[in-house]
């Protein structure tokens, strides 16, 4: 079974964060530093459009990820 993303979550699906794949250590840290944390809630506002940006509600602040962060991000709906 392929392992979703957070990329691949539709505009109104809420999911919960797994696990980071980014390949350095300073990516995730920022992450956790903007409340995106393992075991933490994520909704998606919007799908990556033009431009590879998807927005997202995290700890009630929207935070704007490019498509290449978010496909190293694991989540479970």
């Amino acid at each position: 079974m392929a392992k979703q993303t957070l990329y691949s979550l539709s505009k109104g699906r809420a999911a919960t964060v797994r696990k980071f794949l980014h390949d350095d250590d300073i990516m995730p840290i920022r992450l956790r530093d903007l409340g995106l944390i393992e075991g933490g809630s994520v909704l998606a506002l919007s799908g990556g459009g033009r431009g590879g940006i998807a927005s997202y509600l995290i700890k009630g602040a929207v935070i704007a990820l490019r498509e290449e962060d978010c496909l190293n991000i694991v989540v479970s709906a």
